[in-house]
């Protein structure tokens, strides 16, 4: 069965939100308790799980929640700034063309993301929109989300950033696409066997056909 339906990952793998989200976590660091990243430690962040990360930082397990809220929160004044990752828009336009369903899967508020897509005239590419606030637990949305739509797992692919991306994918019995513009650095979503990886936008393009 070709796939019809493409989820996509927001941070990393649409916008550009890398820099932005190094900035707010190091302006929150001393109120949450943790350190704030240097500029030398930032290779070695990108080689590192959701997981490794948070106990790298020594942060409490009960700070989580709350520190993903402000972070979400204080994005919004970064919005305007924020850039599409070069070359994403035209190869969503193209995946449309084709005849695909677009959606977007994330951990960021639907507020930012709807305001991003609206800043750079990008709404009209995705009929669906879903956020849930989450670390470990993303298969649980993916799934939730497909059955929602009555969508099975053989008619899906998703499109992230992140190992954990792969795992959730994994978990949900859906195939993944790792992109190597985001977050963890291209060895580390290697590692977590992707079904694809990829080091450019336009690849998206024909291996959706080819599938």
């Amino acid at each position: 069965m070709s796939i019809k339906i493409i989820l996509f990952d927001f941070d990393g793998t649409i916008a550009d939100t890398f820099d932005a989200l190094v900035n707010i976590a190091n302006g929150l660091a001393g109120e949450f308790g943790f350190k704030p990243l240097t500029p030398e430690e930032i290779p070695i962040v990108k080689t590192l799980t959701a997981r490794q990360l948070i106990e790298k930082s020594g942060i409490s397990i009960f700070k989580i929640p709350p520190l993903l809220q402000r972070v979400k929160s204080d994005l919004r004044q970064y919005i305007e700034t924020l850039s599409p990752i070069i070359g994403i828009k035209e190869s969503l336009q193209q995946l449309k063309n084709d005849g695909n369903i677009l959606g977007i899967l994330t951990t960021n508020s639907q507020e930012n993301v709807r305001l991003f897509l609206h800043q750079h005239k990008m709404e009209y590419l995705f009929s669906h929109l879903y956020s849930e606030s989450t670390i470990f637990g993303k298969n649980k949305i993916l799934k939730k989300f497909l059955s929602q739509h009555n969508w099975i797992p053989e008619e899906v692919i998703y499109v992230g950033d992140e190992a954990r991306d792969i795992e959730s994918s994994r978990k949900a019995h859906i195939k993944v696409i790792a992109v190597t513009w985001g977050f963890n650095a291209p060895e580390v979503l290697a590692k977590h066997n992707p079904d694809f990886l990829i080091h450019h936008p336009r690849e998206l393009i024909e291996i959706i056909r080819q599938i």
